[in-house]
């Protein structure tokens, strides 16, 4: 059964969702048992949805539009907005813009970006962190940036470009399990022709330099070719708009990948901290 705060904190498009899917099954005649077969889920699954204890995952809204959607696209219209209601707060305003940038440039010092994570560091991250969260809440944030991840396979193909702190790399989240499943999802990654993957080596302040003291930022050019930053620290967010101070994030970007190992040393980097 749905706890009261699921059903008060579910965003609109949620609840239409959950009442037009429990709608069309009882005209169907059908249990929540039936529809779950008929989706590839359980009848718990299709309970919970029904409910609000945990909005329909991205898969299961394709599975609704074909079992339920009679050629309509309700449930596939539906599919942006139930991923953007999942997202915290401080992320809903970047998220529609970076499922549709043409190019993404990330530079990351504390955690894997997460684009690139893989479900378990996700989940030990988003547990982990404080205010602790219900484990529902905990699992929809984790689905949710899962989800975020078809931008790799998208079409138009979109450019995508991570440079890591190594510090990132020798930070254990979870485990060592975790880690080194984690690392192995970074070469994986990396081999895909969209993706360049950078490590800023631990010593690279030795010369004296270090543009990337002042933390991590995002950098992305829209379909309009428009350039924008994002900063997001502390729950809080910031999407900087000004083309003077996006020039400037955008330059000191490029000089923290100057300072950053080349891919292919980057990608021996990683290989030695997973133990390859």
């Amino acid at each position: 059964m749905a706890r009261a705060e699921n059903k008060e904190t579910a965003g609109p498009m949620a609840q239409m969702v959950a009442k037009l899917a429990r709608k069309l099954r009882v005209r169907k005649g059908w249990s929540q048992d039936r529809l779950g077969a008929e989706l590839g889920f359980s009848g718990a699954a299709v309970s919970a949805m029904e409910t609000l204890a945990q909005p329909a995952s991205d898969q299961m809204l394709v599975e609704l539009e074909r079992v339920l959607g009679d050629g309509m696209g309700i449930f596939e219209d539906a599919r942006a907005a139930v991923r953007l209601e999942k997202y915290p707060d401080q992320f809903k305003d970047f998220a529609p813009l970076e499922q549709s940038a043409v190019v993404l440039q990330m530079y990351e010092t504390l955690v894997i970006n997460g684009l690139f994570q893989t479900e378990e560091y996700a989940r030990a991250l988003i547990g982990g962190g404080y205010p602790p969260l219900s484990e529902q809440r905990v699992e929809e944030l984790v689905q949710a940036r899962m989800e975020r991840q078809a931008l790799f396979d998208r079409q138009p193909i979109i450019s995508i470009e991570l440079i890591l702190e190594e510090a990132v790399l020798r930070r254990t989240i979870g485990s060592a399990d975790v880690m080194k499943n984690q690392m192995q999802h970074l070469i994986e990654c990396s081999h895909r022709r969209n993706v360049n993957l950078h490590v800023l080596p631990s010593d690279c302040g030795t010369s004296g330099e270090h543009a990337g003291a002042r933390g991590g930022i995002t950098l992305l050019e829209t379909p309009g070719h428009d350039r924008l930053g994002y900063l997001e620290v502390q729950d809080e967010s910031l999407l900087i708009t000004d083309p003077a101070k996006v020039s400037t994030y955008a330059r000191r970007y490029a000089k923290i990948r100057a300072q950053a190992l080349g891919p292919r040393e980057s990608l021996g980097r990683i290989k030695e901290l997973a133990g390859e």
